[in-house]
């Protein structure tokens, strides 16, 4: 056999010492987040898989710090009138989209516009807003109609339809039918060939981004990618996203199952911490417009079959993580922490449970509670609510389908006999679930909500009446009143809240407390 060329060594010599000096392990960062990626448009849904795969390809004009207030985030300087009825936004210099293509204030207003049709936030301020106006290629005009104390922290908005800036051609899309094009400015470019729903999705690192100068804070701040490549993998086999972890072929686990935590604790390649410090809430939502749960009495009815602890032992949550009892709507352990107008969930009373469904003339109609079999907490805790619901004699049906598909079909406003729904079980988190502006099903907004929205005039009138109002000790006081309210109405059941971990290797650093799973600032050594 010859012997290499002189070239030829040349060429595996620079070969080889560009390797040692890039490795390749290093650049590519692999997870594993509750959802897989199903779809693109952050307007269509309020999934929490389309959140995350937003804050990778997005920015957005405002973000929430570490202590939840909003700080400029693509905007370079706001102006405020003095009662603060007139705002003007000046976005920062050199920001670009992905094609290329210059970030433009006409881009900003157009996805407002188009995140206001959707959004609960979004909502609330078109309906305060006289006037939002292009004024030349970097700023922009705000001009309320009737007071609106949280402008800045509605632009903000990080979940549900998080409002994100896309290109003004895009934005114009009706919010009704859903892009399929994720070009946006963010830290990360979305690479379209590579996405396979249920297997992967592949993101690689802007070189155009321009981070802020400030360190990042919460989902605010520079964001600064320090990996070429993120790949966002599908394992809804909790024992087989743990064995990747642990073997390494994975570098992130958002939720371990929690049977497996003491393994993991065991092994030294294997951080845990608390990426959403606060917690997660089990969320039930009732469908408001078909039996039997048009009637109130038969809502009140599940607060007497619902057994908070149950359900978080029913998902394998450990004792020292659990929050045995907590009837906030804005969750426990937060500032807006209440137990106004609060009854039941403490223990489960079926005699209570059987009596108001007679009182609600229940006939013993078949009852859809859909169930998303691939998410290991939604589907215990629909399982079990299933049968604490069944023994107090409703005729349960818990048909199973993955999370995306439940998406879908929780739209559908037909009788559960054709394709109709009663209940699903969502699992939120603080910024989901923060304040009465801000908490999506807490929203009872008529025909302006999706399939299934409650209708009550006084708690929109409360909810309205909170974020209107400037001084923090009168929004105290009307915020004990939303509650209160929230309570006879039931928009949902807080069916649990508790503590959550999450798991990285060792070698992984810069993943921070942002209850948000974001990758920005995160080294792999």
């Amino acid at each position: 056999m010859p012997a290499p060329s002189r070239i030829t060594r040349l060429l595996a010599g620079a070969a080889l010492s560009a390797l040692l000096a890039l490795p390749a392990a290093a650049q590519t960062l692999r997870v594993v987040l509750v959802n897989d990626l199903a779809s693109l448009d952050p307007v269509q849904s309020t999934a929490a898989f389309v959140r995350n795969h937003g804050f990778m390809v997005y920015d957005q004009l405002f973000a929430l710090d570490s202590k939840g207030e909003p700080q400029p985030q693509m905007v370079d300087s706001v102006d405020r009138s003095p009662d603060g009825m007139r705002w003007r936004f000046t976005l920062r210099e050199g920001l670009a989209f992905h094609d290329g293509s210059p970030v433009r204030a006409a881009d900003a207003v157009a996805s407002i516009r188009r995140w206001a049709q959707r959004d609960v936030v979004g909502r609330a301020l078109a309906a305060a807003t006289g006037s939002l106006e292009v004024v030349d290629e970097r700023t922009f005009t705000l001009a309320l109609a009737r007071p609106f104390a949280l402008v800045t922290e509605a632009l903000a908005r990080p979940t549900a339809s998080a409002l994100f800036v896309m290109p003004e051609r895009l934005a114009q899309t009706p919010a009704t039918t859903a892009i399929t094009d994720a070009t946006g400015s963010g830290p990360f470019i979305f690479e379209p060939r590579e996405w396979q729903s249920g297997n992967r999705a592949v993101y690689r690192r802007n070189p155009a981004y321009r981070p802020r100068p400030e360190p990042a804070d919460g989902l605010a701040g520079g964001k600064v990618v320090k990996v070429e490549r993120l790949e966002w993998l599908s394992m809804p086999d909790a024992a087989t996203a743990a064995a990747a972890l642990q073997s390494g072929e994975i570098d992130f686990l958002e939720v371990p199952s929690p049977d497996i935590i003491p393994t993991l604790e065991r092994n030294r390649a294997i951080r845990l911490f608390p990426l959403n410090p606060i917690g997660s809430v089990v969320w039930l939502r009732i469908n408001h417009t078909q039996p039997p749960f048009n009637d109130p009495r038969a809502r009140r009815a599940l607060l007497h079959l619902v057994n908070q602890q149950e359900n978080q032992q029913a998902i394998g949550v450990r004792p020292s993580e659990q929050i045995p009892y907590c009837p906030a709507y804005f969750l426990c352990g937060t500032p807006l922490e209440s137990s106004a107008g609060a009854e039941g969930l403490r223990e489960a009373d079926p005699d209570r449970a059987r009596a108001l469904l007679r009182e609600a003339g229940y006939d013993g109609r078949k009852v859809v509670f859909l169930n998303a079999t691939d998410s290991p907490a939604n589907n215990a805790v629909t399982l079990t609510m299933t049968e604490a619901f069944r023994r107090a004699g409703l005729n349960m049906d818990a048909p199973s389908m993955d999370w995306a598909t439940l998406t879908q079909r929780r739209n559908r406003r037909e009788p559960q006999d054709q394709g109709g729904w009663n209940l699903f079980v969502t699992i939120a988190n603080v910024l989901d679930a923060q304040n009465p502006l801000t908490n999506l099903y807490l929203a009872s907004p008529c025909d302006g909500g999706l399939a299934g929205w409650p209708c009550d005039e006084e708690l929109e009138r409360l909810r309205r009446a909170w974020w209107e109002e400037p001084d923090a000790a009168k929004r105290h006081a009307l915020l004990e009143q939303v509650h209160a309210r929230a309570w006879q109405v039931l928009p949902y059941i807080n069916a649990g809240q508790y503590r959550t971990l999450s798991a990285r290797r060792a070698n992984i650093d810069g993943i921070r407390p942002t209850t948000i799973p974001v990758f920005w600032g995160v080294e792999k050594k």
